[in-house]
């Protein structure tokens, strides 16, 4: 069983507060299921956005686990790629959560990404 958006949002935002970054909530989505993208802002303009794993990646040993991907591939792109790439989502889907982190050294402490 997966854990709910919300809770899985907030324990993500108290793992980045203890680790001294900023972390915020810029929309609310579904309480319980609600897809959940994540921006890291480099504060440089420039960003990279990490986006829910296709299904077919999900690991069958742990299949309750949250998995991302980098929307943009391994390097930052300009902010505004990520925040016209956002537009599109919450478009598509109104109950998405979008977080946003920002830190100037890129950590975003996401444990599982996907290639």
């Amino acid at each position: 069983m997966r854990l709910k958006s919300a809770i899985w949002v907030a324990a993500y935002i108290r793992r980045c507060d203890v680790e001294g970054v900023a972390a915020a909530v810029r929309r609310r989505g579904a309480e319980d299921a609600g897809a959940i993208f994540i921006k890291l802002n480099r504060l440089d303009g420039t960003a990279e956005l990490f986006s829910p794993a296709p299904q077919s990646t999900f690991d069958d040993v742990r299949p309750a686990d949250r998995a991302f991907v980098r929307t943009f591939g391994k390097e930052p792109v300009l902010e505004q790629k990520v925040e016209g790439q956002l537009v599109k989502e919450t478009r598509f889907d109104p109950d998405v959560w979008i977080v946003e982190v920002e830190d100037r050294a890129g950590r975003h402490f996401i444990d599982n990404i996907v290639a």
